[in-house]
């Protein structure tokens, strides 16, 4: 006789005389496992598992044993059978289910996450150059309306005047740079003439017994001059390198930097313009964000223009400076050695170079060698 379950009636199953199970419960319990089991699971397919069940062990029961003759059990064995009710809650656990690899199971759809889209190379630039050409735009208008008179710019006048004075200024300088050059090439020239012409008085000097005093002192007297021009060349060509320096180097440092303020204040103009027409225009739920995006780009390029605008006012005022202080120097170099050549004072004609520290190239000479520069 069967023991009762400790839970539930339902999970009771009758058991014959001989001990085996009574045959319709068996194949009524069969019918509904196989009801309650997904689709392409056999019954022979499937395991079931104890661990899933209470500790009560509903559907269980424990068969002690039997005295029927022909029947060989373990007085310890136990008989795990578990009823309809018991396969509907297997049927809907499937961590208790064990599936063979050949079938299939359906799995559940879960919620979706999307990982962050890498962002493309290809449409950052792409709006790199879309911002490009809408600056673009706007300089262009702007400055076709400055030239045309129907648009509006921002002016400096102090600034401006400066500007217009430096450029007329290296303009000037640019002139006094090309003749000095044209002097020295000149002067190098009658030197080198001059220098010829001693060296052919100096031989016929030599061939010409009944003039060689007449032709000593010419060859004496160019190649005195040819010394002292070279002296003067000497001077001249530290002139024009300090002067080239100060013109392509210095001031067109300075330009480059006004010609970014010149850029800066078209830019600060163009959304300056912008902003305005849009301020005099209706403001609705569509507008105003444009008025606020616009408002922000006009306060950075402002921004823009008075960095640019200090910095053009800094260095002009260091340039005034350097100036000043490099023509002076060269002025009066160049004024002396002028003046002592043309006046045939050698000496002054030196000290004028050793005051300002210039050196004389020998003409013609060699370039030291590496022993000598040791």
């Amino acid at each position: 006789m069967a023991q009762e379950s400790p839970k539930n009636s339902a999970a009771e199953i009758p058991v014959t005389s001989n001990g085996q199970l009574e045959d319709s419960h068996e194949h009524s319990f069969n019918r509904d496992l196989k009801r309650s089991l997904p689709a392409g699971l056999g019954l022979s397919e499937t395991k079931i598992t104890s661990h899933g069940f209470d500790s009560t062990k509903e559907g269980v029961v424990e068969a002690g044993p039997f005295p029927a003759k022909g029947f060989s059990a373990s007085p310890k064995s136990s008989v795990i059978s578990p009823s309809s009710a018991a396969a509907s809650r297997l049927a809907g656990q499937g961590s208790d289910l064990i599936i063979p690899t050949g079938s299939r199971a359906q799995q559940k759809s879960g919620p979706v996450v999307l990982a962050d889209e890498v962002k493309n190379p290809a449409m950052e630039k792409l709006e790199l150059v879309r911002k490009w050409s809408l600056n673009t735009y706007k300089c262009t208008r702007q400055i076709i309306s400055e030239k045309l008179g129907r648009g509006s710019r921002t002016v400096d006048l102090e600034l401006e005047a400066q500007i217009d004075i430096l450029r007329d200024n290296k303009k000037k300088y640019e002139n006094i740079l090309r003749l000095a050059q044209t002097l020295s090439t000149q002067l190098f020239q009658m030197v080198h003439t001059q220098r010829q012409l001693g060296d052919a008085f100096a031989d016929l000097s030599l061939k010409s017994l009944e003039l060689h005093e007449e032709f000593g002192y010419n060859a004496d007297t160019q190649k005195l001059l040819a010394k002292n021009g070279e002296t003067l060349l000497g001077a001249i060509n530290f002139f024009i390198a300090s002067v080239n320096t100060l013109v392509n180097k210095t001031i067109e440092d300075t330009l480059l930097t006004v010609k970014q303020y010149e850029s800066a204040r078209i830019e600060y103009d163009a959304y300056r313009t912008d902003l305005e027409e849009l301020n005099l225009g209706p403001r609705d739920a569509n507008t105003l964000p444009k008025i606020e995006q616009s408002q922000q780009l006009f306060q950075v390029h402002k921004e823009k223009y008075d960095k640019m605008r200090n910095d053009v006012s800094i260095k002009l005022k260091f340039l005034e400076e350097n100036k000043v202080k490099v023509l002076h120097n060269q002025l009066v170099l160049f004024h002396n050695a002028i003046a002592a050549y043309f006046a045939g004072n050698q000496k002054q004609l030196e000290q004028t170079l050793k005051q300002f520290h210039i050196k004389l190239k020998t003409p013609g000479a060699d370039a030291p060698s590496w022993l000598e520069e040791q």
